[in-house]
Formats: structure tokens, sequence, C-alpha cells
């Protein structure tokens, strides 16, 4: 067996069901409604002084972009959601199980980012790859957009904010539920599994799903669940997918927005036609890409999947509190 840490820390007699229920109540859906609270204000003066809504409904980021709100405003009050859900996460989970956020990431006391902002590095320029092979394939589908002001504002805003937002998630998914899960189940297959059901079924609302159907959309988001959580556990911690998720969401508020995007950004182009099946399968190369690049640098043993949770032995790097089971 190999030395491990990253799902072990759970291990810690600290582990009942109670907690889990109170951090992903409080720290997922109440700060999410509570950080909601200033954009539902602007909305409604918005509407107000539009003298009402000529339509019914408020489905999606174009719909409230659409009622003459500026993007940067709109994406930057969106984004306190995110922001509170990962403060919430951070102090809940230390108040309840007395873990710290180096903890959760990946059992030790200490963040690997050499290993984060390698992955964010090697992300981007996987998707600026793409972006460029498909823009010279389909020039007119691209749309220049570009407004210096306005893009400085989204520039600052994204590279401050959209690690924020992805930190936010791949802490609770990937790293506090995979951890408990982990441990409650002794297996690493469900430590994968049941998270990216959950990270996939969290983005069920968004405007992608109702506009290209469930089938198609739900499959990436699945498959970036699957692929960042095996990633974390063979590599015993969530850095990488840390670094992959802040790339990808990034790179895709500055550069590649279009119509049904969850996101209305100032992005630098606007796509006028969006292929969910390209997209699926350009994600899935992508990724895969990826994963052998990482599989190579950082020689995981794909074995580890068969292992129990547990009977591994901790390794040199120090964990915060001495495992109990």
């Amino acid at each position: 067996m190999g030395t491990k840490n990253f799902l072990e820390r759970a291990f810690d007699g600290q582990n009942q069901w109670w907690k889990y229920l109170v951090v992903f109540m409080v720290a997922l859906f109440a700060a999410q409604f509570i950080a909601a609270i200033p954009l539902v204000i602007l909305i409604l003066g918005k509407i107000a002084a539009n003298g009402g809504l000529e339509e019914n409904n408020l489905e999606s980021m174009a719909d409230i972009v659409a009622l003459g709100l500026p993007k940067n405003l709109v994406f930057g009050l969106a984004m306190l959601g995110p922001l509170a859900t990962l403060i919430f996460t951070v102090i809940l989970v230390k108040a309840l199980h007395g873990r710290t956020f180096a903890a959760m990431v990946n059992g030790t006391k200490s963040v690997r980012w050499n290993r984060a902002f390698f992955a964010f590095a090697m992300w981007f320029a996987l998707m600026a790859v793409y972006m460029g092979m498909d823009y010279f394939l389909h020039p007119d589908n691209y749309v220049l957009q570009f407004d210096p002001g306005k893009f400085a504002v989204l520039f600052l805003l994204s590279v401050v904010l959209i690690p924020i937002q992805t930190t936010s998630e791949e802490l609770l998914m990937r790293g506090y539920l995979a951890q408990g899960i982990g441990a409650g189940t002794r297996s690493r297959w469900w430590a994968l599994m049941i998270p990216t059901a959950i990270f996939g079924l969290l983005h069920i609302m968004n405007p992608e799903v109702a506009k290209f159907g469930f089938l198609l959309s739900m499959s990436q988001y699945f498959f970036f669940g699957f692929l960042f959580g095996l990633i974390a556990i063979l590599d015993d911690g969530i850095e990488l997918p840390m670094g992959l998720h802040a790339a990808n969401n990034l790179f895709l508020s500055l550069f590649a927005t279009h119509a049904d995007s969850t996101f209305q950004t100032e992005a630098l182009f606007s796509l006028k036609i969006i292929d969910p099946v390209q997209d699926l399968i350009s994600l899935v190369a992508i990724g895969l890409v990826a994963f052998f690049i990482l599989y190579r640098k950082y020689g995981w043993n794909i074995k580890v999947m068969n292992e129990k949770v547990g009977t591994a032995t901790v390794d040199s790097r120090e964990i915060s509190t001495v495992i109990a089971g």
C-alpha cells in the first residue's frame, strides 16, 4: 500500500453525517441566498425603473443583462455567492471538524501551490490551442466585441473572482465531501462518483441545460466532475483540479461568451453558434490530453483506486491532526 493523506484525513473522529448536512445547508445554500440579495435588489430597481417586466421571467444571466444592467456589474455581484460559500465552508469545517483549508485540500498542513499553477497554465494553453484551431476553421462564428475599458474591468474581476468561484466548488465537492464519503465508505470509487454526481446536478439550472438538452449539457459537467475527482484521488489532493477548473472558467470568461452562457461577460469574442456535440468532444479530448500529461509528470499509480481508504499509511508531509481510525 502507498502513503496517502487526502481522503485519510477524515479519519479523525469528527466525521458525523449531520456536520456535513450543516455545512452544505449553510455554506452552499444559505450563503448563496444571502449573497444574492445585492443582485436581486439591483434587478428589482432596474425593473421598477423600466416600468415593469415586459416578459414574466428572468431565467438566466442573459435575461438579467437584457434589462440594461452592465455585464461587469452583474458578473461581479453574481460572484458574491461563491465567495460567501468559500468563507462559510472554511469557517464551518474548522469549527465542526477541526480541519483547516489545507487539510481539506490534501490532508496536510500545506498546499502544493506549484501543482495548481502548473495545471492552470497547462489547461489554459490547451484551451488557447483549441480556440485558435476553431477560429481558423470557423472564423465567421466569432464576433469581435473588444472594448478596452470594459475588458480591463472584466480582466480584473475575473482574475480575482474566478479562482474564488472555482476553489469554492473544488473545496466543497472534491475536497470536503470526497473526504467524508471516503471515510464513511472506505471506497475511493464512491469518493469519486458521489461528488461527481452531486457536482453535475448542482449545475442543472444552468441555461445551457435548457438550451441544449439535459443529456449533452450534463455530460460535460459529469465529465468535468469525474476527471477532476479522479485526478484529485490519484494525486492525493485537489491542487491540480483547483488549477484546471480556474483556468477553464477564466479562459471562457475572458475570451468566449455566447447568448446562452451561464455568465454574460465582456469577453473578447462572442460566438454566434454553439455546437454542444463539438464542445463535448473537444472537452473530452482536452481532458484526456491533460490527464496524460499529468499522469506522466507525477507518476500516478492507477491501482490506488482499488485500495480501501484508511489502509494506506500517512507520508512524510505532516497532517494537522492524528488519524484516529
